[in-house]
């Protein structure tokens, strides 16, 4: 990869959706630690789907015998200027194989060089949404970029790139031609799964999506950041959109993630999951339906 002036940088990633404002004083505030502590034999031998949320997008799935990892990042800053809030619950070499890992987009709080090389002997495939691979360094996994409604796979696992609103750039300067952002949806076994990674509310992609794959066993669906509205509307979901967004997807359980993780919004402490809480009881769902999780939380979603 090409060497970027640091003030360059700085300026693009300050520019981007996901870092404004408290940025600036997250190296002053330590990490606090993890609710939990995810344990290192990840997995459930009970579970058809079980989800383990590392913090942000990050999160591993496991469908009966597949694992995937979407939008890994385990560094302790990202983009230079927003820190973790919360520490990771997890050495990253304490994470089983990976058939599979999904990366979303192209900013920095989901596509992470540094923590890819952290985990790349683990990596069994790579996969991005199109255009994406122009920034993957040399690594020995295969690696593969997905265009829209594409499928791809090994082993029974099916992968197709779904569309989302959102933006692909990386460095500020290439926002004129890239891009490259998806949502994802993993099929195996009879089981489907949905990943938002970065998007905001957009009914027809979300109901074309439902159409094409009926019954999606759990939607992960990002609900933050919120604030300020007119900046973040136009590429991030606030909670109800979420929950609209779940109906429109037609998923019968829907996981949030995407907050409370990094300094990145004008949003307050907890106020992501404060709202989520206050739009279900308006939509009058509960938790067999909207499964909020903490960091380092792994829940079995389907039992076997």
């Amino acid at each position: 990869m090409r060497p970027i002036l640091p003030w360059a940088l700085a300026a693009a990633v300050t520019c981007s959706s996901c870092f404004v404002a408290n940025a600036f004083r997250a190296p002053f505030v330590p990490p606090h630690p993890p609710p939990r502590t995810l344990p290192k034999e990840l997995g459930s031998k009970g579970a058809r789907i079980a989800v383990a949320w590392i913090g942000h997008a990050t999160a591993l799935v496991q469908l009966d015998d597949k694992v995937v990892l979407f939008d890994p990042v385990f560094t302790e800053t990202v983009g230079l200027l927003s820190r973790r809030t919360v520490a990771l619950p997890i050495d990253p070499r304490d994470l089983p194989p990976l058939d599979a890992v999904l990366v979303s987009h192209m900013h920095f709080d989901h596509f992470s060089l540094g923590s890819i090389e952290m985990i790349q002997d683990k990596i069994r495939r790579f996969y991005a949404p199109e255009g994406g691979l122009v920034y993957l360094t040399d690594f020995s996994f295969d690696a593969y970029d997905v265009p829209q409604w594409a499928t791809k796979g090994e082993g029974g696992l099916e992968i197709t790139a779904v569309p989302v609103k959102h933006n692909g750039m990386r460095y500020g300067a290439d926002i004129g031609w890239m891009h490259a952002y998806t949502g994802w949806i993993v099929r195996y076994h009879g089981l489907t799964v949905y990943f938002g990674g970065d998007t905001a509310y957009d009914g027809p992609h979300f109901r074309e999506t439902g159409a094409r794959f009926p019954r999606i066993d759990v939607a992960l669906l990002p609900i933050a950041p919120i604030h300020p509205r007119s900046l973040m509307g136009g590429m991030h979901m606030e909670p109800y959109e979420a929950i609209t967004a779940m109906d429109d997807l037609g998923a019968l359980r829907m996981v949030p993630v995407h907050y409370d993780t990094f300094f990145n919004s004008l949003d307050g402490k907890k106020e992501p999951l404060d709202s989520l809480m206050r739009a279900m009881r308006m939509r009058e769902l509960d938790e067999s339906r909207v499964i909020a999780m903490e960091i380092g939380e792994e829940r079995v979603i389907l039992a076997k």
